[in-house]
């Protein structure tokens, strides 16, 4: 009996060191990084406390470059784009900042400030952080952000071919019924009188400036033909948004060098292939069709952009989904324009 115990004795210490062991550790997954190929292409971003901007890398043949939207203004060159030793893409730009003047406001120093993005890729996406240094030298504020690549645009449509709906009129002639401020915390400077739809962001001299807001329609539409007349004083500028993302410009531009900042240009995306437009003060009609993220802009009876594709947002855009609706968008807070017989009809597929 004593020889059995013994036996078991063994054999349950056996058992106990052998379950004691160290268990061996399973291999750590490899981590991807991302290499340049990554990176490239046209990104579309979401920006922290919103705003959207826009970045495409390219590889040229000897080095890296980039073009930046960030959420206002115009695509413009980046400072230098790069990988980083984190497998992270770089990109820079500079602000020219003005830090003293003389009694006559001209300026004395002024400094080269760098912004960069610091982005990585996760799965499909970028995310990231923009870094700023803030003004006074104290430190550097950072934004997050996500992007989402953008495919390319579909082949360009047969705009002779098009089926259209029932015209609907986005202004009744006598009120603001069926639009609204984008942001209802800024002061709303349009009107409507007298078959008008006008704006006049006035500003009095020694007061705070007054944020004056865009007006959007309350519908939404996808592809459409766009009819309206605009009468822009002199110096003023405004702009019509199709979807809420496509800026086309509305300013006092006449005789100036083509340009994608002058009437009629997809901001800062698409110039003119002709000047079309009036002298300030005149009526002025668009004639605009949007349809498969393709533009065509008709000034004056000109054709002026001819199915032409659009690669991304323009500066002030309200979303960053180039195959949802939106909403059309009237810049209100640059300068004094007057609008009338805004028709919208919709393409039908």
């Amino acid at each position: 009996m004593k020889a059995i115990q013994f036996v078991f004795a063994v054999a349950l210490i056996s058992l106990l060191v052998t379950s004691c062991k160290e268990k061996p550790k399973a291999e750590p997954v490899p981590v991807q990084k991302a290499d340049i190929s990554d990176y490239l292409g046209q990104w579309t971003i979401d920006v922290q406390g919103g705003g959207v901007s826009w970045l495409e890398v390219r590889q040229e043949k000897d080095y890296l470059d980039a073009d930046l939207l960030w959420i206002g203004g115009s695509v413009l060159p980046v400072a230098d784009v790069y990988l980083d030793n984190d497998h992270k893409l770089v990109v820079t730009w500079i602000d020219n900042v003005v830090r003293t003047k003389d009694e006559k406001g001209t300026p004395i120093r002024s400094h080269q400030v760098t912004n960069w993005l610091k982005v990585d890729k996760q799965g499909d996406k970028i995310v990231g952080f923009l870094y700023s240094p803030k003004r006074n030298g104290d430190g550097v504020d950072s934004t997050s952000f996500t992007g989402t690549k953008l495919a390319a645009p579909p082949a360009a449509p047969d705009i002779t071919n098009l089926k259209f709906g029932t015209p609907i009129d986005l202004f009744n002639g006598k009120d603001l019924t069926g639009w609204r401020l984008i942001d209802p915390k800024q002061k709303n400077g349009f009107y409507a009188k007298d078959g008008i739809l006008g704006t006049d962001p006035a500003q009095v001299e020694g007061q705070e400036h007054i944020s004056y807001g865009n007006l959007r329609t309350d519908q939404e539409f996808e592809d459409f033909n766009l009819k309206l007349e605009v009468n822009v004083p002199t110096g003023s500028n405004s702009g019509v948004y199709l979807r809420g993302m496509y800026e086309v410009q509305v300013a006092d531009t006449y005789k100036m060098p083509l340009d994608p900042h002058n009437m009629g240009a997809l901001y800062s995306r698409i110039t003119p292939s002709v000047n079309a437009e009036k002298p300030a003060g005149n009526w002025q009609s668009l004639d605009i069709t949007l349809c498969d993220r393709h533009v065509t802009v008709i000034l004056n009876g000109t054709k002026i952009i001819d199915n032409k594709p659009v690669f991304g947002p323009t500066g002030g855009a309200m979303k960053s989904d180039v195959n949802t609706p939106g909403p059309i968008y009237l810049q209100g807070d640059h300068g004094k324009v007057e609008y009338k017989n805004l028709v919208l009809t919709p393409i039908v597929k």
